[in-house]
């Protein structure tokens, strides 16, 4: 008797990993890698949209509830909130951004929690602004994702950039340089004109 109950204990603890396993992913290992092929789909949609600026198919693959963090520390929250903010930064009179395009790179498989998704990674973000500034900026991004009826759509988007080490920050210490600079220039000329001016003034006194 205790041999067989050992023998069922064992099994149990044997089964139980990939029991939970299959229990998180919703399913068995074809259903989990078409999970997966889902996703990879979407976020080639997503990159390919943005490259394209074709805002009605990258809002198609969102939640209507979406929130996204952009790297400039705005949060919007709905379809519409994204979509003014875009023509605000890409369509505008005081638009900012003249063209855009991004490549995205996973760091791994979305981790799944049932019907809940959360994936992270990298993007290479090339920008032309409207000034004629051309930068790229390296990101990292965090996904999540949430099933509904049988689509995943994102949920809540975060972008993010190195605040200490990012081409934007470079170009502001350029500027600050050459401003710096400048003002250095000056300073020294007019210190030699008024030294020069008081040097005559004492001359004629």
């Amino acid at each position: 008797m205790n041999r067989t109950l050992g023998c069922v204990m064992a099994c149990l603890v044997l089964c139980l990993p990939w029991s939970l396993r299959a229990q998180e992913s919703g399913g068995g290992a074809a259903e989990l890698e078409a999970t997966h092929q889902a996703l990879r789909t979407i976020k080639s949609d997503m990159e390919q949209a943005l490259n394209a600026q074709d805002l009605d198919k990258l809002l198609s693959h969102v939640h209507p509830n979406v929130v996204f963090t952009t790297m400039n520390n705005d949060v919007r929250v709905g379809k519409d909130a994204i979509r003014s903010y875009y023509d605000k930064m890409m369509k505008g009179p005081d638009r900012v951004v003249q063209k855009l395009t991004a490549k995205f790179e996973v760091d791994e498989l979305t981790r799944l929690y049932g019907n809940t998704g959360v994936a992270q990674g990298s993007s290479a973000d090339h920008y032309v602004l409207t000034d004629g500034t051309d930068i790229t900026v390296n990101s990292r991004w965090t996904c999540t994702l949430v099933k509904e009826g049988d689509r995943w759509l994102i949920a809540a988007f975060h972008y993010s950039t190195n605040v200490f080490d990012n081409p934007v920050l470079g170009m502001v210490k350029r500027t600050a340089l050459v401003y710096g600079g400048i003002a250095v220039v000056a300073m020294l000329l007019a210190g030699i004109f008024i030294g020069r001016f008081t040097a005559r003034r004492k001359a004629t006194s």
